[in-house]
C-alpha cells in the first residue's frame, strides 16, 4: 500500500517580519484615510492663498501691526467677501439682466407667424395650471352637457353655497369645463349636486385626456361597467 499523503506544512514567518507586515497595512489604511482630508485642505489653502493674497495689498496697510501678522485670517475673510460678491452679481443678473433678456426673447417669439400663437397658448396654459394654482381644481367630475345623454368632463372649483347657488333652491355646485385642446378658456356651469358624477381619476389625468382631445386616457382600476352614474 501507498503510504498515506500528509498535508502540507505552511511557513511560519518569523514574529518580526508579521509585525512589519500589520504596520505596513495599517500605514496605507491610516493615509488612504487622511488622503482627501489632505488634499481639501491644500485645494482650500490654495483658494484662499489665491484669492485673499490677491487683495491683500489693497488693504494691509490699513490693519494694525500686530494683526498684520495672521495673514492668513485675513485672507480667508477677503476670500469670503469675494465670494458673497460674486454670490450676489450672480443673484443681480439671474433676476435684472435675465428677466431683461427673457422679456426681448418672448418678445421676438411672438412676432414669428404660427410660433407665437403656439407660444402665448402654451404660456397661458403654464401660468393657469402651474404650481401656484395647483389647488384650483378640487376633483374631475362627469356631468352631462351641453344637452342629456352627452357626457363631458369637468373640474370641481367649489362647493360652497353662495348667492348664486342659494338662489336655485337646492345644493348647487360649481363646475369648469374646459375646452380641448387649450383648457384655459371654458365654461362655468352652476349644477344641482344630483347632475354631477365624481371620478376618481386625478386632475392631473382628466387634464390629459382634455388636452389630447380623448386620445390618452387614463389607466383605471375599476375597470369598465364598475362606475353607475346615479339614477334620475
Amino acid at each position: 500500500m501507498p503510504p498515506p499523503k500528509s498535508d502540507p506544512v505552511l511557513p511560519i514567518l518569523p514574529a518580526p517580519k508579521a509585525r512589519l507586515i500589520a504596520f505596513r497595512n495599517a500605514f496605507l489604511s491610516g493615509a488612504l484615510l487622511l488622503a482627501p482630508l489632505i488634499v481639501t485642505i491644500i485645494a482650500f489653502s490654495w483658494i484662499i492663498d489665491a484669492v485673499g493674497g490677491t487683495f491683500r495689498p489693497i488693504y494691509q496697510d490699513y490693519l494694525p501691526r500686530p494683526l498684520q501678522r495672521i495673514p492668513f485670517l485675513w485672507d480667508l475673510i477677503a476670500t469670503g467677501v469675494v465670494v458673497l460678491l460674486v454670490t450676489a452679481l450672480g443673484f443681480l443678473s439671474n433676476y435684472v439682466f435675465g428677466k431683461y433678456f427673457l422679456s426681448i426673447g418672448e418678445r421676438a417669439i411672438q412676432r414669428i407667424p404660427g410660433v407665437g400663437a403656439v407660444y402665448n397658448s402654451v404660456k397661458q396654459i403654464v401660468a393657469t395650471f402651474g404650481s401656484q394654482n395647483k389647488n384650483l381644481f378640487n376633483k374631475v367630475v362627469l356631468l352631462e352637457y351641453p344637452r342629456k345623454g352627452v357626457w363631458t368632463l369637468g373640474f370641481l372649483t367649489n362647493k360652497i353655497q353662495g348667492e348664486a347657488q342659494s338662489t336655485v333652491g337646492t345644493e348647487t355646485w360649481t363646475v369648469f369645463v374646459p375646452t380641448t385642446p387649450n383648457p384655459t378658456s371654458g365654461f362655468l356651469l352652476l349644477l344641482p349636486r344630483h347632475e354631477i358624477i365624481e371620478l376618481e381619476m386625478s386632475v392631473a389625468d382628466g387634464m390629459k385626456m382634455i388636452i389630447s382631445g380623448g386620445a390618452v386616457v387614463p389607466p383605471w382600476a375599476g375597470g369598465p361597467g364598475a362606475l353607475q352614474p346615479p339614477a334620475r
